[in-house]
């Protein structure tokens, strides 16, 4: 039952989606799951710290979401108008070639135009709806360091497609951690969104606290669709992990993953030793954490990786159960949603 897809999906009903943050951050609900004793507290956010056990370390992730959605039209040709298009940036492939999505109908080699001189060319076209294409201003060919800043620029913070709304000036901090360094993620690592920095000085005074990056990809809403949970292609994402970091990793200290990033980066490192590249890590029943010892997390969705891999630390049928219960208790869902911790 736990590697069929069908078994991770269960009734939200539509109000339970959080499409706003609850204000201040730290009064989100907090559900407490302690696995040695099989219980469940309910509290708010704020209290987190009374929860994490004394001897823990903290692992966060300090990606920076971009304003990875852009709309623009096509350059008017003989063969094709100038539709209108939108696309959203996805990852560099390499110094020059990105992967991207794009909503209107392209082929290799249309020229997508944007607000500051900004040109998109498509060079290929992949089978599974995503397009390489290299971006230039001005005639001159940009790298992603180059690029990100003509985004912040003339972008829109990428809200997952669930939420129904366009991004507003809010979203520009509400969808960004107190603690975004890194440039390069699509998506939130939304666990962590429900800080204060109030609570973050005091958990800083607490539990020593460590940095990874992983740089969310638009892979991370992408639904389960085969049949058996390991017949899904898992999308991988880029990751560094700071020599400091890597070297509590390797100790027997404790860890507190601050969401499925962390989790997902110390895991793969933990199976690899690698502390940079692409990491593909699918985390479920039958492939559970080794090293990460306590989860705090945000409330997935049906059928997704990411619920089968709180799954992979108590579960499938108590997840199931903890969501259900967190339901009934009108917790909110999903990246503007309320948290759980495991412990």
């Amino acid at each position: 039952m736990d590697l069929q897809t069908k078994n991770y999906d269960y009734i939200l009903p539509p109000e339970y989606i959080a499409t706003t943050p609850v204000h201040p951050r730290d009064h989100a609900k907090l559900l407490v799951y302690d696995r040695k004793t099989d219980t469940i507290t309910h509290t708010i956010f704020k209290n987190l710290l009374d929860f994490i056990p004394v001897e823990c370390a903290v692992f966060l992730n300090d990606t920076r979401v971009i304003k990875a959605r852009i709309f623009g039209h096509k350059k008017h040709t003989q063969q094709q108008g100038g539709g209108k298009v939108e696309l959203l940036f996805n990852k560099p492939l390499d110094a020059e070639h990105f992967l991207v999505l794009i909503r209107g109908k392209v082929q290799s080699g249309t020229e997508l135009l944007f607000d500051a001189n900004l040109c998109a060319t498509v060079t290929s076209c992949n089978e599974d709806g995503t397009r390489i294409v290299t971006f230039s201003q001005n005639g001159q060919t940009l790298r992603f360091e180059e690029l990100v800043l003509i985004l912040d620029e003339i972008g829109h913070i990428p809200l997952p497609p669930y939420m129904q709304r366009e991004d507003n000036k809010e979203d520009e901090t509400d969808y960004q951690t107190l603690f975004a360094k890194n440039a390069g993620a699509v998506a939130a690592p939304t666990a962590s969104l429900h800080f204060t920095p109030e609570l973050f000085d005091a958990l800083g005074k607490k539990h020593p606290t460590h940095t990874l990056t992983l740089h969310v990809g638009a892979g991370t809403f992408k639904p389960v669709e085969a049949e058996a949970i390991l017949d899904h292609p898992m999308h991988a994402e880029y990751f560094d992990i700071p020599p400091t970091s890597a070297a509590i990793l390797e100790s027997s200290t404790p860890i507190l993953a601050i969401g499925t990033t962390v989790t997902r980066t110390i895991e793969y490192f933990v199976r690899t030793k690698k502390i940079q590249g692409e990491c593909d890590l699918f985390l479920n029943p039958v492939n559970p954490p080794q090293r990460v010892t306590h989860l705090l997390t945000n409330f997935h969705l049906p059928k997704s990786t990411l619920i089968m891999l709180v799954s992979a630390f108590i579960g499938r049928e108590k997840t199931l159960q903890l969501y259900k219960e967190a339901i009934e208790n009108h917790y909110r869902f999903f990246s503007y949603g309320d948290a759980m911790l495991i412990l």
